[in-house]
């Protein structure tokens, strides 16, 4: 997709993988860290299907506060319905962006994430992924060496909060995590920030205006370094997946004519982030 993150692969069907092509699928995407797969039958494939081939990546995360199918939980429904406006959004805010990744506050996060359109506007409505590998390395070395060692209360409180407000389900209380704000991903060695604004909220034995300085100083960082982002955009049959331990990723909503966006996930859970020693 870019020189420094990103893959569209055509002529692969991911449903029809072996074993071992879904090893290399997961290799892949860790190295890539999304990957566009176009023209899969995803979207005409049994739920079930879908879940079991997403489920040889891990063990499939539930989430919290997210509508899903009858029977089927661990599809994660991301919904914008026709003939909505987008008044609501923006009658408080500026911009749709909101970077996240997906529910870093659980103890062991997501790793490998499917997503898949199920039906979109013409136009618009894509998805922005950040590099969290590349954000680290672009840091000096001495300031990549002070960062080693912290850790990071992620919480899941003000999604729940939300999700109660607006009438939603909260299927549990929320949890709060605590995360090295470095984690190392366990195929490739490679070091990736791991925090982000949605739900990362201090800095563990930082003072709150010291915690807040720095933790806006990454979510900038990630957010404004558009050299290692990609924008996926979607089209019928179009299956996403990434790796959400060094991603970052934000929907972007700018389509106004009333357009249906529907989207599912399926999101098998990682290891336990952890941190090995800085190398400089």
């Amino acid at each position: 997709m870019t020189g420094n993150i990103g893959a569209e692969v055509h002529g692969v069907q991911l449903s029809k993988l072996s074993q071992a092509g879904k090893d290399q699928l997961a290799l892949f995407v860790a190295q890539k860290r999304i990957v566009a797969f176009r023209d899969q039958d995803w979207a005409d494939l049994p739920i079930s299907e879908a879940e079991e081939f997403c489920r040889y990546f891990g063990k499939l995360h539930i989430h919290p506060t997210s509508p899903s199918p009858a029977g089927h939980p661990e599809v994660h429904i991301v919904h914008r319905a026709a003939g909505g406006t987008t008044e609501a959004l923006f009658s408080d805010r500026l911009s749709s962006v909101a970077w996240h990744t997906d529910t870093s506050y659980e103890v062991q996060p997501p790793g490998i994430t499917f997503l898949y359109m199920l039906d979109g506007p013409v136009a618009g409505g894509d998805t922005i992924f950040a590099d969290q590998v590349a954000a680290y390395n672009r840091l000096s070395p001495e300031f990549r060496k002070r960062l080693h060692g912290l850790k990071a209360y992620h919480t899941a409180g003000d999604q729940a909060k939300m999700s109660s407000e607006n009438g939603g389900v909260v299927r549990r209380p929320p949890v709060d995590t605590i995360h090295p704000v470095v984690r190392t991903h366990p195929a490739t060695g490679e070091k990736a920030l791991y925090v982000n604004p949605q739900f990362t909220r201090r800095i563990v034995g930082y003072k709150k205006e010291e915690s807040d300085a720095l933790l806006k100083f990454l979510f900038d960082h990630s957010a404004y370094g558009l050299d290692f982002h990609a924008r996926a955009k979607w089209a019928p049959g179009t299956v996403v997946v990434w790796d959400n331990r060094v991603c970052q990723h934000t929907a972007i909503v700018d389509f106004f004519k009333g357009e249906r966006r529907h989207i599912a996930r399926i999101t098998p859970q990682a290891e336990r982030p952890y941190e090995t020693p800085f190398e400089g």
